[in-house]
């Protein structure tokens, strides 16, 4: 499982890194507000939004190689750590002040985190789903999103990102969820990978999470998206990996208990980390490009 975490907290790292330049990307590019086709027309001029894919392409890959040795339920819930190295960034290269709301946010979720894989210690996940799993998965992940899309329609700012990120983040555990069936194969061969239906699931449920992420961005404040995005992804992961690929925990109900409070302490400094004023905004918006370094050009 030490393989797992390491490779994931890697791709967390640069998911984090792609984040920030696609938001560069989204507020540099000419748009009209709350159109996607018009936001995906003004990014694609924008390399520095194609940077950010092709770093999160990267962190894929990582992701990818993390499900391939651990379980959903435990390589998910460290992908959260995105979001501290997303403040750490812009605190450093956009010359942000590191304070104690950062490092009580970035501490608590590293250790409640370590504590929440200590004592739950997942296993398994080995099971392959079976066809009827999969169709009741895909009915109520596409039933969701429909209803958060919809509940989005009105509201701040602030709401709409954090509907996109909810939306996103279940699109994302889906990915994650064909992706992990996916890679469980591939020891029998990856001339045998093009014939799995993961695969293409992943392809169209990453394709709708990542415009959805886009609309996040481009709706309100980065914080408001990504927070909502990583507290959601890693609880639908759980929920995926116990019930489709028989992830299972420890038995015994004190360290089950410890498990669950160290799980919500992580969600308390995710909290924490949310509100920092280096992604945050009280404003209309916060412009990242502002504060960046003048070596950093018009990319």
């Amino acid at each position: 499982m030490l393989l797992a975490i390491l490779l994931a907290l890697v791709a967390a790292a640069g998911n984090a890194t792609a984040t920030i330049c696609q938001r560069l990307g989204v507020e540099q590019s000419a748009h009209e507000q709350g159109s996607t086709l018009s936001l995906i027309r003004g990014v694609v001029h924008r390399p520095i939004w194609f940077l950010g894919l092709f770093v999160m392409t990267l962190a894929f890959g990582l992701q990818a190689l993390a499900l391939s040795v651990g379980t959903l339920s435990s390589v998910q819930p460290v992908m959260v750590t995105e979001i501290v190295f997303l403040v750490v960034i812009i605190g450093t290269w956009f010359h942000g002040q590191l304070t104690w709301r950062e490092w009580l946010g970035s501490v608590g979720t590293a250790a409640a985190l370590g504590a929440f894989l200590a004592l739950s210690a997942p296993v398994g996940g080995t099971t392959q789903p079976s066809a009827e799993s999969w169709l009741l998965l895909d009915v109520a992940s596409g039933g969701a999103v429909v209803v958060v899309l919809l509940v989005s329609r009105r509201g701040s700012r602030v709401w709409r990102a954090a509907t996109f990120g909810v939306a996103a983040a279940i699109c994302y555990a889906l990915t994650a969820a064909c992706v992990k069936s996916v890679a469980d194969e591939w020891p029998d061969g990856v001339a045998q990978l093009p014939r799995h239906p993961g695969l293409y699931g992943a392809i169209v449920a990453g394709a709708i999470g990542l415009v959805l992420g886009q609309q996040a961005l481009d709706a309100g404040p980065v914080a408001a998206s990504q927070s909502v995005l990583l507290i959601v992804n890693p609880i639908v992961s759980i929920v995926m990996g116990t019930w489709l690929f028989g992830d299972h925990w420890q038995a015994s109900v004190p360290r089950l208990g410890g498990a669950a409070l160290a799980l919500a302490l992580m969600f308390v400094a995710l909290s924490v980390l949310a509100t920092s004023p280096l992604i945050t905004s009280t404003g209309t918006g916060e412009v990242l490009s502002r504060g960046r370094p003048a070596t950093a050009g018009g990319q």
